[in-house]
């Protein structure tokens, strides 16, 4: 990673005189011919007068010409001139995102009391989403906001891990609908977790939900999605057609997360 002290500013932050003058450069180009100097002014926050001065110095370098009265345009050199500023602005503005901004890490966590700004904190994992615990946790953070309680605060400066187990997933193939075979709704409320997600991929699969009275808490992006609930710490059931099983099991395999594919002839 560059060293952010190493970002260079562009010659345009320099002074604010320097930065001013590619404001108003950058002013007339966009109004250019008729241009009103009061405009500019209140576009930029400063006064007329230093808007009329900026225009004379930038008429003598050759940067912009007078076309006649409230008339002006920005020439070739004008022109290779904010393209130089404009390109190493950007740059150093790219530095910055990347190792400065980019370093700042903060998440968003549930309040599970009421913290103010600079708070420390703990983090769990509840339900699949990120908790901050003001008593403490295995991992810990400084909270960037105040919330209160089952409010959103944001969290920096971790340390240590957030201590939960990978969920698990149970998954129930369902044959394609040109297949003789069959699944019995029943089987649904045998195999569910508890307190675990239903998930169903393919029409086969949400019609044997809907015969078993079960609302899916996952029915599209299943396979994104089960895989990021595990990863949380949720068990979920996935009901998936068998056309569309391997992309999930591939999925499942990829992540990591612990699984295991039912025979629905076992119930």
């Amino acid at each position: 990673m560059t060293d952010p002290e190493r970002a260079t500013p562009p010659e345009v932050l320099d002074s604010k005189r320097d930065a001013t003058r590619y404001q108003v450069l950058v002013e007339i180009a966009a109004r250019q011919p008729a241009v009103s100097q009061t405009e500019i002014a209140d576009a930029i926050g400063v006064t007329s007068q230093a808007v009329s001065d900026y225009v004379r110095d930038l008429v003598k370098h050759g940067y912009v010409e007078k076309e006649g009265r409230g008339r002006y345009g920005v020439t070739k050199e004008g022109v290779d001139w904010l393209i130089s500023r404009t390109d190493s602005l950007e740059t150093y503005l790219d530095r910055v995102n990347s190792d400065v901004l980019g370093s700042v890490d903060v998440d968003a966590a549930i309040a599970m009391d009421d913290v103010s700004e600079g708070s420390d904190v703990g983090l769990v994992m509840r339900d699949g989403v990120l908790h901050a615990n003001p008593a403490g946790g295995t991992a810990t953070a400084v909270t960037v906001t105040a919330a209160a309680t089952g409010d959103a605060v944001g969290v920096a400066d971790f340390e240590g891990v957030v201590d939960y187990d990978t969920g698990y997933v149970t998954v129930l193939p369902v044959p394609a609908v040109t297949d003789a075979a069959s699944v019995a709704s029943e089987i649904l409320s045998d195999i569910r977790p508890s307190e675990g997600l239903l998930a169903v991929a393919g029409t086969e699969a949400y019609a044997l939900a809907t015969q078993a009275d079960a609302n899916p808490d996952i029915r599209f992006g299943t396979a994104d999605a089960v895989a990021e609930a595990a990863v949380r710490g949720l068990d979920v059931l996935l009901v998936v057609t068998t056309d569309q099983l391997p992309k999930h099991t591939a999925r499942l395999r990829d992540e990591n997360i612990p699984h295991e594919v039912l025979d629905a002839g076992d119930f």
